[in-house]
């Protein structure tokens, strides 16, 4: 066993381009460490959410320009199998370790394919990329990213000639194609031969952002941005100083990319910790911000913190607010302003978007998580889910975009501080409107991934009969599909009054179970109650849960 474990690491070495990756795995043969050998050789990396996701390092398991360049080679066949023969393949990156690296492998597996391949500047957020494919009219587009994971990730997701992420069954082709690759000496990588773009199609992107807003809307509100050590600052800062907003206050230590990510845990403005230092800045800054933007490392997603005290007096303290409530809130804001089309979300975000929709007279879609199948919802206008991703202006970028989101909710909060209102305000009135729709998650994240499967079999072996004390009045096996939904491993549970998703994560060692509960509310007065009644119940369904799943 031990011998046909380093007889595959030695095949592996004497194939491997880089320097670095060749000396680690050549320092782990020598040490005979079976074990780490073990964990890099143990399979391939498989394309999950729309490309690959890993650790950096030497083997197969592993992110690393071997992987990168088959990666490539598949992806340039399967474009050639679909007739692309001498398509444009665009190629975006951010700023973590080798995420140049592997855009240059891209570039030049694409070229020695037959096909042209065009990469961007610079490290520039992944939206940037998406427009890119369309504006070019590419086949297909690579961008290099692992969005907010740690930073000894990166990872590698695949677009159509579309602008929107791959979905079965092109993954699903491009992995035959990949495992087809019989060894990297039969890839053809010159040296050159691609073009490295100028800023003309940034520029273009940044033209796009203005059509998010609405003409001769306010544009006063005061903002601190944080860009979480990412790539966001600059396009940011150039889309808001476009729009005619007031600058925003940065948060100077994480404004700048650092793949290190020195200053959080976790590079997710959602992980507790993570947003201490935007909160500090807005404390810190006169006269007081209106609100807190902070993107994730590859500017995709939108966070938004708000002061949550009474008409702001001193002592007010900040929070986040949840990826649903910004979600209503953008929803409303656009219907507000007379939007038409489908209003989309994954399957785990909360139900108040249909109700708006519904109140709107606008078609409303539930698709399965993730936004390589939001965006392919018809006659898309806006999709959101609970993660922290806005999709805002479907015919620019057809994936979730952090800069043009940050726009729209800070045109939200202009339009309501000329009111002497503010986003608090609004998710009150939906409240009072819909029901208070209270969401909440329980994630749990662990080292060995068979944890998240068992867990998931155990609640399929000895189903609960109710959570809260709340019956259960329908339990959907996700994994069968249904007549809207294709399949996928999960199971939601309808509850009266609430409803419960548990799924494994598709791009981090985590088990997700999302919750959401509905209050009906008589009055404003009637808020806080409410408010109480649903965190007590969301805490009871969380409690109940993690035992029926034993975590």
């Amino acid at each position: 066993m031990h011998d046909e474990l380093i007889a595959q690491a030695q095949a592996w070495l004497t194939e491997d381009p880089d320097p670095e990756t060749r000396t680690e795995l050549a320092r782990l043969i020598d040490a005979k460490d079976h074990a780490e050998l073990a964990a890099r050789f143990s399979g391939t990396l498989q394309f999950g959410t729309a490309g690959l996701r890993g650790e950096l390092g030497a083997g197969p398991m592993r992110m690393n320009s071997s992987v990168v360049i088959r990666a490539a080679a598949g992806l340039a066949a399967y474009l050639k199998k679909q007739g692309h023969h001498d398509g444009l393949v665009v190629i975006g990156y951010d700023a973590r370790h080798k995420s140049q690296d592997f855009a240059r492998d891209t570039a030049a597996v694409m070229t020695g394919a037959g096909l042209r391949a065009a990469v961007l500047p610079r490290p520039l957020p992944t939206p940037v990329l998406a427009f890119a494919i369309r504006h070019l009219g590419a086949v297909a587009g690579v961008e290099v990213t692992a969005s907010h994971n740690p930073p000894r990730d990166n990872g590698y997701k695949v677009y159509l000639g579309d602008g929107s992420q791959i979905v079965p069954p092109a993954d699903i082709d491009i992995a035959a194609e990949i495992a087809a690759v019989p060894s990297l000496t039969t890839v053809r990588r010159p040296t050159e031969g691609w073009d490295t773009l100028d800023d003309s199609v940034l520029d273009a992107y940044l033209a796009r952002t203005d059509a998010v807003l609405a003409k001769d809307s306010p544009r006063t509100a005061r903002t601190v941005y944080t860009a979480m050590h990412g790539v966001g600052k600059d396009v940011l800062l150039a889309a808001f100083a476009r729009a005619g907003f007031p600058e925003p206050a940065l948060v100077t230590e994480q404004a700048d990319p650092d793949p290190d990510f020195p200053t959080v845990a976790f590079p997710n403005p959602e992980e507790p910790g993570a947003m201490d230092l935007a909160f500090a800045k807005a404390r810190a800054t006169t006269p007081a911000p209106d609100l807190i933007i902070a993107n994730d490392p590859d500017a995709d997603r939108c966070a938004v913190a708000v002061r949550d005290g009474q008409d702001g007096q001193d002592g007010a303290d900040w929070r986040m607010l949840r990826g649903d409530e910004v979600g209503a809130l953008l929803a409303a804001h656009l219907v507000r302003r007379g939007a038409t089309g489908t209003f989309a979300e994954s399957i785990v975000s909360s139900s108040l978007l249909g109700r708006i929709a519904e109140k709107a007279g606008l078609p409303h879609v539930e698709t399965l998580t993730g936004f390589k199948w939001i965006a392919r919802a018809e006659g898309l206008r806006y999709g959101y889910e609970e993660a922290l991703g806005y999709c805002v202006d479907p015919d620019g970028v057809r994936d979730k975009d952090g800069i043009t989101a940050a726009l729209l909710i800070t045109e939200l909060a202009s339009q309501l501080k000329e009111e002497g209102r503010t986003l608090l305000d609004l998710l009150d009135d939906l409240a009072v409107e819909h029901g208070l729709h209270a969401t909440d998650q329980l994630s749990v994240r662990v080292e060995d991934l068979s944890l998240i499967a068992a867990a998931m079999r155990r609640l399929r072996e000895q189903p609960p009969t109710e959570l809260a004390g709340l019956p259960i009045t329908r339990t959907d096996d996700l994994t069968q599909g249904t007549d809207t939904l294709p399949p996928t491993d999960g199971l939601r549970y309808t509850l009266d009054g609430a409803r419960v998703i548990v799924r494994p994560s598709g791009t981090e060692p985590k088990l997700k179970c999302y919750l959401e509960v509905v209050v009906p509310v008589a009055s404003h007065a009637g808020l806080p109650e409410a408010r109480a009644q649903a965190t007590g119940l969301l805490e009871s369904i969380k409690r109940d849960l993690s035992t029926a799943a034993g975590i």
